[in-house]
């Protein structure tokens, strides 16, 4: 089981809206593990949204991009929970790891 707090050093931002479920159990998840990252809002910064689309191909949210590059989704569309912790820092760390 990977630790969450591995996350704590790395460049990341989480681009979300408030409006979003998924964003909102990130942002839960994130706050009870201790960790705090920049939230790039996309409703008050639609360039961003923009950019998200472009550099993904994907309009769903939330989007967690690590050191400024490499994209990885904050959720998991194909489980009934929409979240797997676990695998989030796992995919995460890789994404780090390039």
């Amino acid at each position: 089981m990977p630790d969450p707090q591995e996350l704590r050093d790395l460049d990341l931002q989480i681009f979300s809206a408030r409006w979003c479920s998924d964003c909102r159990r990130l942002d839960r998840w994130l706050e009870a593990q201790g960790l705090a990252f920049p939230v790039v809002d996309l409703e008050a910064q639609p360039e961003a949204a923009q950019r998200l689309e472009q550099e993904t191909g994907k309009r769903a949210i939330p989007f967690v991009l690590v050191k400024g590059r490499r994209w990885v989704p904050g959720y998991h569309k194909d489980l009934p929970t929409r979240f797997d912790p676990d695998r989030f820092v796992l995919e995460v760390l890789a994404a780090a790891a390039d």
